[in-house]
């Protein structure tokens, strides 16, 4: 692996993560009760637990290609939102922020060992860089709006600060 490559991945674990820009994802998420995921304001056309549903399915989509696979388009953009607002239960809710965490930890993990500047065998038109900086722009611009709910809401900062 090139230094060029190692410092490039270094700063996608930050935008991953979500070190300089914003809170850390994984400080943002947790607190979050599921009444508090399936709130819906008026102000906003999703609820917590759609935007993070949103987060993961496009996450997961672009992780798969990174591996090497070759996932399945949706039909259409909506399709990667959930028609329900809310989650189940507590549990299912948590079961998702942690299916989402462990997807931002699978990112890291290629920006850490991955040689970033090659095609994607299923996707030739882009790196694996360019992936991953995807995947940390689209999480960094949905958490701002699950924030800007919780700011709503009277839910933030999170514990700790």
């Amino acid at each position: 692996m090139t230094d060029a490559n190692q410092l490039f991945g270094q700063a996608l674990v930050k935008s991953l993560v979500g070190e300089r820009g914003h809170i850390r994802i994984a400080r943002a998420l947790p607190d979050i009760d599921a009444e508090l995921a399936g709130r819906v304001h008026e102000a906003m056309p999703y609820s917590i637990y759609q935007l993070l549903r949103h987060m993961h399915y496009w996450q997961q989509f672009m992780l798969e290609h990174l591996e090497g696979r070759k996932p399945q388009l949706p039909a259409n953009v909506m399709g990667s939102w959930p028609e329900e607002t809310s989650p189940q239960d507590e549990m299912s809710w948590q079961t998702d922020i942690k299916m989402f965490l462990d997807g931002v930890d699978r990112a890291v993990t290629i920006a850490e060992t991955a040689q970033l500047d090659e095609p994607l065998p299923h996707f030739p038109v882009e790196t694996r860089a360019g992936l991953l900086r995807n995947i940390a722009s689209h999480n960094s611009y949905h958490l701002g709006e699950i924030v800007l709910l919780r700011r709503f809401y009277g839910a933030w900062p999170p514990p700790g600060g």
